[in-house]
C-alpha cells in the first residue's frame, strides 16, 4: 500500500526527512482502507519507518488486532533534492547547481539506483510472506519503489516517466504468491474517490511538488 497524503503546505520534496505526518484527508484514506481490508485474512501489517507510512498501516493493524511492525527496506527513495521544492515549472531544470544530478535519468543520477530499490523491496516482500505465509500481509511504502518493484516483476524497464506510474495515494498494489514465486500482480484504489482530481492518473502537474506524496 501506498501511504496517504501528506500534509505538506510547502510543497517540499520531504523524501526520507522525519517530521511529515498524514494530513486529515490522509487519515480519512487510511480509514477507507482499513475498512476495505477489514475481512481480509490479514497477519502481519508491516511499514516503512516514515511517520506517513507509520500512520496509514496503524488503522489496518487495528482492524485485525495487530501491531505494525518496521521495515527499513520500505522507505523512500533516497534523492538529492530532498527537502527542496523540485517540479515542473519551479525553474529547478534551469539551475547550474543541480545539473550534476540530471546526467543518467536511467540510473538515476539524482538518487537511489533503480535496481537498489528492486533487490531491498523484494526482501521486503519476501520477509512479509514469510511472517504470513498461507494468510495475507500488507506493506505501506511509498510511491517509487512500489512502482520499481511492480516493473521489475512485470519485466518493464525500471526508468519511467514519472506522471505515468500507477500507484495514486492510499492505493494497493498486490503481489500474489504461489510457494515462494509471484505469480499475479493486482492494483486497486479503495480510496480513490478521496483523492484530489490533481493527482490521479494522467492529470497535468500545475507546477512544484506541493501536494504530492511521495
Amino acid at each position: 500500500m501506498r501511504h496517504g497524503e501528506v500534509h505538506n503546505p510547502d510543497g517540499v520534496l520531504y523524501g526520507r526527512l522525519a517530521g511529515y505526518h498524514l494530513s486529515e484527508l490522509g487519515r480519512k484514506m487510511a480509514d477507507r482502507v482499513a475498512e476495505h481490508l477489514a475481512d481480509r485474512d490479514i497477519r502481519y501489517v508491516v511499514a516503512s519507518p516514515l511517520e506517513r507510512a507509520q500512520e496509514t498501516a496503524a488503522p489496518i493493524a487495528a482492524a485485525h488486532e495487530l501491531t505494525v511492525a518496521t521495515d527499513e527496506r520500505l522507505i523512500e527513495a533516497d534523492n538529492v533534492f530532498q527537502g527542496k521544492t523540485f517540479g515542473v515549472g519551479d525553474g529547478a531544470l534551469r539551475r547550474p547547481a543541480n545539473w550534476k544530478h540530471l546526467t543518467n535519468p536511467f540510473k538515476p543520477s539524482w538518487g537511489e539506483p533503480y535496481i537498489e530499490q528492486v533487490v531491498r523491496m523484494m526482501a521486503a516482500l519476501g520477509a512479509a510472506r514469510d511472517a504470513a505465509r498461507g494468510h495475507e500481509a500488507v506493506c505501506v511504502s511509498h510511491q517509487l519503489p512500489i512502482w520499481v518493484v511492480r516493473s521489475f516483476v512485470e519485466r518493464r524497464r525500471l526508468w519511467h516517466d514519472p506522471r505515468k506510474r500507477q500507484c495514486t495515494l492510499a492505493s494497493l498494489t498486490s503481489f500474489t504468491y504461489r510457494g515462494d514465486k509471484i505469480v499475479s500482480v493486482g492494483y486497486s484504489e479503495p480510496a480513490r474517490d478521496l483523492v484530489p482530481a490533481h493527482l490521479l492518473p494522467g492529470a497535468r502537474a500545475k507546477g512544484g511538488t506541493k501536494g504530492y506524496g511521495a
